[in-house]
């Protein structure tokens, strides 16, 4: 594979050093070979330097424009909700450095193909934080039904029921995550969009899908509940419902995989399970470790794309079906 950037080193730019960039990604950046962080962006210039600090990096930034053009940066992590993507990635690629942005890839599917052009038209590649697709236990998944496990795949059912104001906002109804114009949508946007990327990821893009959107609990501007029927190119068919406005009794997060001669079972969030059952033997469950920074995997892959030593399976192209997936499904 050919080389994405010039130098035999990724020097990231990380704009908007928020919660996720404490364990979840940032920290794997200067523990991946050939890769480290050579600055960091947020608009607070106090919370900017902090986290520069509390993390040892020497360089921060509180204006975006500056860390893009940081003659010593070379790659772009775009950390910031959804409603900056867009721009953020238009001063990147400008800029000529390849850009790997947080999922949702951005608010709608129009906004994410004018990423991908714009990337396209610099000659920059683009990724997209969708990292279940190199983790240990959904990569299991993967391996048991091409191995013919279930036999020929039937179809998928996907049930996500959270309580009304779960814990992830802590009571704070006017999250950005539940503000459609920061992130697109609602919970459905923030935590489906992984569910329905890894679908894509097993087996290919949705062809197309359709569903119905409300929001029943009013307790913010974005849809709580999503039901939809899909069906994926290669013939699987689908259902989901998503309702992030249940009581704790109906607390779940669960995906079926049927095929002809048995079901795959597992949580999308949580503890790294596999469940599967055969109708010719006794249930099998596969445990697997995640690390740390349950980015690591998917940004080694980046990194290596990127110095021409390997390939990234999520791309700007497949984090762009995503959205036009959800969007179909939820009607907007």
């Amino acid at each position: 594979m050919n080389k994405k950037i010039k130098e035999n080193q990724v020097n990231w730019g990380i704009v908007g050093v928020g919660d996720v960039c404490e364990v979840k990604s940032a920290p794997a950046m200067n523990l991946v070979a050939n890769s480290r962080i050579e600055a960091v962006m947020r608009r607070n210039a106090d919370k900017a330097q902090d986290y520069a600090k509390r993390h040892q990096i020497e360089k921060w930034y509180s204006d975006a424009d500056a860390l893009i053009n940081d003659p010593k940066v070379n790659a772009i992590y775009i950390a910031t909700p959804p409603d900056a993507h867009l721009e953020y990635t238009i001063k990147a690629a400008n800029a000529g450095k390849p850009v790997y942005v947080e999922k949702p890839m951005a608010r709608t599917h129009a906004e994410c193909q004018e990423m991908i052009s714009v990337c396209e038209k610099a000659g920059v590649p683009l990724y997209v934080a969708y990292y279940r697709r190199a983790l240990p236990h959904f990569l299991k998944i993967k391996e048991l039904i091409e191995s013919g496990a279930i036999g020929d795949v039937r179809f998928v059912e996907v049930r996500m029921c959270k309580p009304l104001v779960p814990d992830i906002i802590t009571h704070q109804t006017n999250h950005w995550r539940v503000n459609p114009e920061v992130s697109g949508g609602g919970y459905f946007y923030d935590l489906a969009s992984h569910q329905l990327d890894f679908l894509d990821f097993l087996f290919g893009p949705i062809r197309k899908a359709s569903g119905y959107s409300a929001n029943q609990g009013g307790q913010y501007k974005a849809e709580d509940i999503v039901t939809a029927s899909f069906e994926f190119t290669k013939g699987v068919l689908g259902t989901g419902s998503w309702c992030f406005a249940s009581g704790e009794v109906s607390d779940k997060d669960i995906t079926t995989i049927v095929g002809s001669k048995g079901e795959i079972s597992y949580v999308s969030f949580g503890k790294a399970e596999v469940t599967l059952r055969r109708d010719t033997s006794e249930d099998k469950v596969f445990s697997f470790d995640l690390p740390k920074h349950i980015q690591q995997p998917l940004i080694q892959q980046v990194v290596d794309d990127l110095l021409g030593n390997g390939r990234c399976v999520s791309t700007g192209v497949s984090g762009a079906r995503t959205n036009h997936v959800m969007e179909w499904m939820a009607n907007f």
